[in-house]
């Protein structure tokens, strides 16, 4: 395979992690990584000893409009010097051959993306994981859906201003992005910690409930429905029930190399699933990195604070 080109590694943060530390140490000579804060009041902008080469900050300011991720995507992707963009998160180990393993996908397939497999740190994220592997694991693998924690780009692969117009005005960069790219997931998962309090499990939940809802209605009422039918099941049929959904937690987990004993939770999972989604569709805001959003329709989002 020929060199990459030169790169922009997008990743919104306000503090050195290890994932910053991670990805720039994987950079050659022409890439560059952009560290997308809100202001310089963030710790990351004082960062002692200062920034490795190749390493920049971006103050994107506050949103308005849009949430903090989309607008520190948008002034991010403006800042770039170069047209093969990837974005990337800080909350997840990033090996050393990550950047190079998508550079070669690309070369492959085109813009790919990679799979999230979250886990849980409180007592009803770790519940919900079964719940994350379904909807946050394998559907962006079955259904062609960008995570934006992992996916590479190129300009010219889809049109960045109307991307922009739409992103400027709406919660969801990965759901946006999935709407202007055609992208191919691949079948490797990152390790992604969610959770530490029921509350931020819960208001996490809120805002991947109104993602589904804003941008896959039909996609919304099929889950509902499935998971109702699950939930039926499983209280009439408790036994069956309750290998049938282990197996299958089983079974999707060792295909995405996942070994978690959370799997044996799949029959409890499936039980909260309604009241979850019911809760996440009643609820009028929800917050997330601090803000927090009400968001009325897929392009009306208010920062309440």
């Amino acid at each position: 395979m020929s060199d990459p080109p030169a790169t922009t590694i997008l990743l919104p943060t306000i503090r050195w992690t290890d994932a910053c530390e991670e990805v720039a140490k994987q950079l050659t000579p022409e890439d560059e990584l952009l560290l997308v804060c809100d202001d310089e009041s963030d710790p990351i902008t004082s960062r002692e000893g200062g920034l490795p080469d190749g390493v920049r900050i971006v103050n994107a300011g506050e949103p308005a409009g849009c949430s903090g991720k989309a607008n520190a995507i948008i002034a991010g992707m403006r800042e770039a010097k170069h047209d093969r963009i990837v974005w990337t998160d800080d909350d997840f180990y990033h090996p050393p051959d990550w950047l190079a393993k998508l550079h070669a996908a690309y070369e492959e397939h085109g813009p790919v993306t990679e799979m999230p497999f979250f886990v849980g740190r409180d007592p009803l994220s770790m519940l919900l994981e079964p719940v994350y592997a379904v909807g946050g694991t394998l559907s962006v693998y079955a259904d062609d859906i960008v995570w934006g924690g992992a996916v590479l780009f190129e300009r010219s692969d889809l049109d960045v201003e109307a991307f922009f117009a739409d992103l400027r005005r709406t919660v969801s960069d990965d759901g946006i992005l999935t709407e202007h790219l055609d992208v191919t997931p691949l079948r490797r998962a990152r390790r992604v910690p969610v959770g530490g309090s029921i509350r931020d499990t819960l208001e996490r939940h809120v805002r991947f409930t109104q993602i589904v809802r804003y941008h896959d209605p039909k996609g919304m009422v099929v889950m509902v429905l499935l998971a109702t039918l699950v939930s039926v099941g499983a209280v009439a049929f408790p036994l069956p029930a309750l290998v049938l959904l282990t197996l299958f937690q089983l079974g999707l987990y060792a295909a995405v190399g996942e070994p978690r004993w959370t799997f044996l939770l799949a029959y409890p999972a499936a039980l909260a699933q309604v009241p979850l989604f019911l809760y996440g569709l009643a609820r009028r805001t929800f917050v997330w990195g601090g803000r927090r959003y009400r968001w009325r329709k897929k392009f009306d989002v208010e920062v309440v604070f």
